[in-house]
């Protein structure tokens, strides 16, 4: 495939360009950290930093338990360009809607520690961008379908620049995470997230074993225990109180948590592209995505445990286009074989939807059809190797 210049997101009269490094490595210049380097450089990154610039540099630390979040060894690697180019990064992220070891700046902080993010690790320091408990935020203007504006954490809105890291993986109301997903959530305090979700969901008492875990992991204490049949006890979700932040559908191993999944999918996408928009506004043209296809999981980051990958490992892509650059991740992913020791049961044969195969009520592709639509990107992309 010829290689051209990197060409500005915001003009989709052409396809995107998005920048693949793969993971063989024989010698010290093709490591993953001179890989990293390579797809910075070629993704033409340092021209979108001005000179002394707060940078925000986007991860996700992990919940505590979870072990396939992104690895700070390659955080720092990004931190170190963005100095080069004349930035002043600060690794960052916002609290956690649900409860957990992310919910608010103390606990963040010292998960991100425990993780390896460190400032003598990433060479940053890490700033919560929603403040000590997601109060932290600035309205921003966009005009579209469900938002005419959106709540976006302040360091995320202050800041000059913005290089935006994300393990690409699956999810079970998204369908995958990855640029997207990370901007929409990833930077929005807990009001964000609750525009976001927006879903409201119920407890099929025939599948409820009344393990209790849902109600332990419920931010608002909206369900509570019922009479069901017999003596058994179920779960209620309280719809009233219910913000719709779907932890209680993560943690319900028998699955008996559920929502309208012909209803509430297609929205839920559509509001999280249009997030993921207020994100970058005003920012356009200074920032930069890295999307690591690694430990490609079915599961957010924000779950406290790390399930077995659904495919090997397959490369590094950076892109200054977000759904260029998911696309092209999606695809790669479906091209590849699915690992029959995984949570995957079905499409492991290359071009089948890997994540379908995992979470068959989903449709990532919706997000992506959305966020094109809004102006966010094109799903139109060049592949250059790098």
């Amino acid at each position: 495939m010829q290689t051209r210049p990197p060409r500005k997101p915001e003009n989709h009269t052409e396809p995107a360009d998005v920048f693949f490094a793969n993971l063989r490595a024989r010698g010290p210049g093709e490591n993953k950290r001179a890989k990293i380097t390579a797809l910075f450089n070629k993704a033409g990154f340092s021209t979108r930093i001005p000179k002394d610039a707060l940078t925000a540099v986007k991860v996700h630390v992990g919940e505590r338990g979870n072990d396939t979040f992104m690895n700070p060894v390659l955080v720092r690697a990004v931190v170190d360009l963005v100095k080069k180019a004349g930035g002043k990064p600060f690794i960052t992220d916002s609290n956690t809607l649900y409860k957990g070891s992310r919910h608010n700046a103390v606990d963040h902080m010292v998960t991100a520690i425990e993780h390896g993010f460190g400032y003598a690790t990433v060479g940053a320091p890490f700033i919560v961008a929603d403040g000590l408990r997601g109060g932290s935020l600035e309205d921003v203007v966009i005009g579209k379908k469900h938002f005419s504006s959106v709540k976006i954490a302040s360091a995320i809105v202050v800041a000059q620049s913005l290089i935006v890291l994300s393990h690409f993986k699956g999810h079970e109301l998204a369908g995958f995470g990855g640029a997207i997903k990370n901007l929409a959530m990833g930077c929005a305090p807990s009001q964000g997230k609750c525009d976001q979700h927006a879903s409201r969901f119920m407890v099929q008492p025939e599948h409820c074993i009344a393990c209790g875990a849902c109600l332990v992991n419920c931010p608002q204490d909206a369900i509570k225990f019922v009479p069901g049949l017999g003596d058994r006890k179920v779960a209620s979700i309280d719809r009233s109180r219910c913000i719709g932040c779907g932890e209680c559908l993560t943690v319900c191993k028998p699955k008996a948590v559920c929502i309208n999944w012909k209803t509430e999918v297609k929205p839920f996408n559509e509001r999280m592209a249009e997030y993921a928009l207020g994100a970058v506004t005003g920012k356009e043209h200074h920032t930069g995505y890295v999307n690591f296809l690694l430990d490609i999981t079915p599961d957010c980051d924000c779950v406290p445990w790390s399930d077995a990958p659904l495919t090997p490992d397959i490369g590094i892509l950076a892109s200054t286009d977000p759904v260029a650059l998911d696309s092209a991740c999606l695809d790669l992913v479906n091209q590849a074989v699915g690992h029959s020791h995984s949570l995957l049961d079905r499409k492991y044969l290359p071009g089948e939807d890997k994540f379908r195969g995992v979470w068959q009520h989903t449709y990532g592709d919706v997000q992506l059809e959305y966020a094109e639509s809004i102006g966010l990107g094109t799903r139109q992309y060049a592949l250059i190797p790098v």
